[in-house]
């Protein structure tokens, strides 16, 4: 069960927050009116790659490509082109 609280509210109320995040719930913070954080339970196990893109899809956070566009090559053509960027960055 997700919850919003204000961060005036939440400030004042971290250790109920954290005794419901410990029992399950996902709490909101917000500001201003807007979601601006998620405080939810931390998975028991560590999950697989797929797993965390299948809990993500579900969120809405991510959405699959269509198609595959093959193997992934690199850009640069001249050999040292990292090296000259990260260069000029500095």
């Amino acid at each position: 069960m997700a919850t919003t609280y204000s961060l005036y509210d939440a400030k004042a109320k971290l250790s109920e927050i954290v005794r419901r995040v410990r029992e399950g719930d996902t709490i909101t913070i917000s500001y201003r009116g807007k979601p601006v954080a998620e405080i939810r339970p931390i998975p028991e196990r560590q999950q697989t790659l797929e797993e965390r893109i299948r809990e993500l899809e579900e969120r809405g956070v991510i959405v699959r490509a269509a198609t595959r566009r093959g193997k992934l090559r690199p850009s640069a053509r001249r050999p040292g082109a990292l090296k000259r960027f990260l260069a000029e960055r500095d």
